[in-house]
């Protein structure tokens, strides 16, 4: 029987987490990885990045005038554009790309002059036009930081200050969304969400745990929330976190990545790095 794991925050040295996973020793805060048996001596180090989607706050969508409004009845909100009906443009918010470059100067990002929207190809069946129109090439604002401050300690009460690289912010739609029905076996489409405003906002691979990244995310959304562009309500999808997670050895190039994607909790984002995590270093040992 595989002896229990003991995993120890390294930063604060919190309770031991209850688990089981073979000769392997985890210390969460530093995302070291080592062999409790002896038998290896390499430690690896866990790196994670982040694409933070934040819903802007805007009374019509990104390219259409339809409104936004949650909980409103399905499919009541939808335009001609939204619908992808032949013969209909876009227009694009005003109100949006303020909100984008409002958010970029608060985050110490570089806006662009110019910048450009880009298809993105993908057949999904809440997704009526057949892509996604984003900013993929020519963003709207690149080259920023985020600086936050993580708990540590025993008692969580000593703060140590952090910096994270922001590597573009750009607009983009969102999607509809699918409601599967299992008892009737069928998927139900409601479109009130497609084509709604989103800032998509990607960070360099420069946290190496889940409570640094649960700890970037909780003040990315307090400056979302005091600049008024996005109001980061997480239990309502206005803000989903896709994290990039992969291991490396000192000195070494970083690992082949795992993501996970659309996590609307900070405290559930910790929890999730912190499996993948145990998850890849488990399949190089083992």
């Amino acid at each position: 029987m595989a002896p229990p794991l003991r995993a120890v925050c390294a930063w604060c040295g919190s309770a031991p987490v209850n688990g089981t996973l073979n000769r392997l020793t985890f210390l969460r805060g530093s995302s070291r990885w080592a062999a409790r048996d002896g038998s290896s001596k390499r430690k690896w180090l866990g790196v994670v990045g982040l694409e933070i989607h934040a819903q802007l706050c805007s009374n019509s969508k990104l390219f259409s005038g339809s409104r936004v409004q949650f909980s409103a009845p399905p499919n009541s909100l939808v335009s001609f554009l939204d619908a992808s009906l032949p013969g209909t443009l876009p227009v694009l918010s005003k109100h949006c790309v303020e909100a984008a470059v409002m958010t970029g100067l608060a985050l110490n990002c570089t806006i662009n002059k110019k910048s450009k929207f880009d298809r993105k190809h993908y057949f999904y069946a809440d997704l009526p036009i057949g892509y996604q129109i984003t900013q993929q090439r020519c963003p709207i604002a690149i080259s920023g930081s985020l600086a936050y401050s993580l708990c540590v300690g025993k008692n969580r009460n000593h703060m140590i200050p952090k910096l994270v690289r922001i590597k573009q912010i750009q607009l983009e739609q969102d999607s509809g969304k699918s409601l599967h029905d299992d008892a009737r076996t069928q998927t139900l489409i409601d479109l009130n969400r497609a084509g709604v405003g989103l800032m998509e906002i990607v960070m360099e691979p420069d946290m190496c745990c889940g409570d640094e990244a649960a700890a970037a995310v909780r003040e990315l959304q307090l400056i979302l929330q005091t600049l008024g562009t996005s109001h980061g309500n997480m239990a309502e999808g206005q803000l989903r976190v896709d994290a990039n997670i992969s291991v490396h050895q000192p000195g070494e190039p970083y690992g082949v990545r795992a993501e996970v994607k659309n996590i609307n909790s900070a405290r559930f984002l910790a929890r999730a790095i912190g499996l993948s995590t145990s998850s890849i270093c488990s399949n190089l040992y083992f």
